[in-house]
């Protein structure tokens, strides 16, 4: 039997994307508190213990500011566009460093993805990911070298290929994962991650691999 956990404040940014719905929703399923940083009013059906906050740019420091009074952790499930130049994550990172310094928020969880800075090597893995989303690559490895700089107490993991497969609970979670071209992980085992992460944080100043 899995054992309570005390209740967490918890800001997601990305919440509306589909790992970002994921970690909302297991996060609220959990009994935390959870503020989700939206586009769009509404993108949420109403629930207990869920607040929206509107957030039209991720440049926008005093609405991010705002949303982090009383916050206790921030997850950042945030990606970018698939094809082309994106700095996103990078640049969301920038402005969310500083504002949590700022309201004494320590705990920061991201996601990033295999292959980015030490992680890239001369896979097949690696080889692929990087001539197909190699825009979005370089946006992670901007957003890590922000996160790891910051002072915080941060964790920033590093999926393979992501599905849409349901939770299975039995995924594996190691700094030294070995990752191929097959690897994967579903988007509601990297959520579990992420929210464990904001509970029990195991994963402080590392970069956790996570597969199925």
């Amino acid at each position: 039997m899995r054992q309570s956990v005390t209740q967490q404040r918890v800001l997601v940014l990305g919440a509306t994307g589909a790992t970002g719905r994921l970690v909302v929703a297991t996060a609220l399923r959990r009994g935390h508190h959870v503020t989700a940083l939206v586009r769009r009013p509404g993108s949420f059906a109403p629930a207990r213990g869920l607040r929206e906050v509107q957030w039209h740019d991720v440049r926008d420091v005093a609405t991010l500011s705002a949303a982090l009074t009383g916050v206790d952790a921030v997850v950042s499930a945030l990606g970018g566009a698939a094809r082309g130049p994106t700095s996103v994550c990078t640049d969301a990172m920038a402005v969310t460093v500083p504002a949590m310094q700022r309201a004494g928020v320590a705990r920061l969880v991201v996601v990033s993805a295999h292959g980015v800075a030490e992680s890239r090597d001369r896979s097949a893995y690696a080889l692929a990911v990087w001539a197909g989303v190699g825009d979005r690559m370089r946006d992670k490895e901007g957003m890590e070298s922000v996160v790891t700089s910051s002072g915080l107490r941060w964790t920033v993991a590093r999926p393979p290929r992501l599905t849409d497969a349901p939770a299975t609970g039995t995924y594996r979670v190691a700094p030294d994962l070995p990752v191929h071209l097959w690897t994967s992980v579903g988007r509601a085992d990297l959520a579990d991650l992420l929210v464990r992460e904001v509970e029990d944080p195991r994963h402080v100043h590392a970069y956790p691999r996570i597969a199925r």
